[in-house]
């Protein structure tokens, strides 16, 4: 692969960055995960409003303008020969620091931007098998802590979550919030589905999500009762469905939370039309882009 570093392309075992980059030492640094469809990347304005706004509350200046980062996402789809299955890492941090402390004052003043492609082939079969799900004891933060709108490179909450799921057994961390409401998991975000409706937690302890997004907006075009509210462990486990949304696979269906079966087929019926409206969506957003 070829990865894209400060306006260059390198071979991956020349790609490197400074042992006194703010991201590697400090974890201080913003990113964005671009799912590549059809040579495109999806959904590309929502991604780079989220990036120039977090980027912007934690006061970094990214240092390249929209058009110039889109360019640069595109000559990095364009070298790889990106096609599908595919998915970029965008990241932007505060740059080479003089020594490898906490004051933002000791970066040299110019951000780090890198882009990592990968290939990510999708495995039906696991999708339609659905995903097991464990709720962790690990909490998802309040703003006051680490604001969860910002998607920043400190990610260790989720990778200590990832870590009790993964012993578990299970495929992803069902995380709660402080006060033991349903938040989100550790890399997707999570939907139950009860008598007809779709309920996703109220919002305030999870990355706003852009597959969340679409998914709410589909809801509310299709007619289908959507709710952003607070909901716990219990209704979880009395569900009808449950899915789960993220960037690279859209929208995969949940087969167990807990250890406790989901009670219809996998995908349940909702979720399968949903997963069907989301990939129309999809393809018009890459169709848009190809004119």
């Amino acid at each position: 692969m070829k990865i894209w570093i400060n306006g260059r392309l390198f071979d991956e075992d020349q790609a490197m960055v400074s042992v006194f980059d703010s991201g590697f030492v400090l974890g201080d640094g913003v990113w964005e995960g671009l799912r590549v469809a059809s040579g495109q990347p999806a959904f590309l304005e929502p991604h780079l409003d989220r990036l120039y706004a977090t980027a912007k509350a934690i006061m970094l200046d990214v240092g390249l303008s929209r058009e110039e980062l889109s360019q640069a996402i595109e000559q990095t789809i364009a070298a790889n020969q990106l096609i599908g299955d595919a998915h970029l890492r965008v990241m932007v941090t505060r740059g080479r620091r003089r020594q490898p402390y906490q004051d933002p004052r000791l970066a040299l003043g110019s951000a780090t931007v890198v882009i990592v492609p990968a290939l990510s082939p999708h495995d039906p079969a696991a999708a339609r098998r659905g995903l097991d799900l464990f709720t962790v004891h690990v909490r998802r933060g309040s703003p006051d802590v680490q604001d969860q709108k910002i998607n920043s490179h400190s990610k260790f909450n989720c990778i200590m979550a990832c870590i009790q799921a993964n012993q578990a057994g299970a495929d992803e961390a069902l995380m709660l919030d402080p006060r033991g409401f349903v938040a989100t998991c550790n890399s997707t975000h999570f939907f139950i589905v009860r008598s007809g409706e779709v309920w996703t937690s109220a919002g305030g302890y999870c990355l706003g999500g852009i597959t969340r997004g679409n998914v709410l907006a589909l809801c509310r075009e299709q007619g289908i009762e959507a709710f952003e509210k607070d909901f716990s462990l219990t209704e979880v486990y009395g569900a009808d469905e449950c899915f789960v949304t993220g960037t690279l696979g859209g929208i995969t269906p949940v087969r167990q939370v807990d250890g406790r079966r989901l009670p219809g087929p996998v995908p349940g019926a909702l979720t399968e039309k949903l997963q069907s409206l989301y990939a129309e969506l999809l393809q018009k957003d890459v169709a848009r882009r190809q004119q």
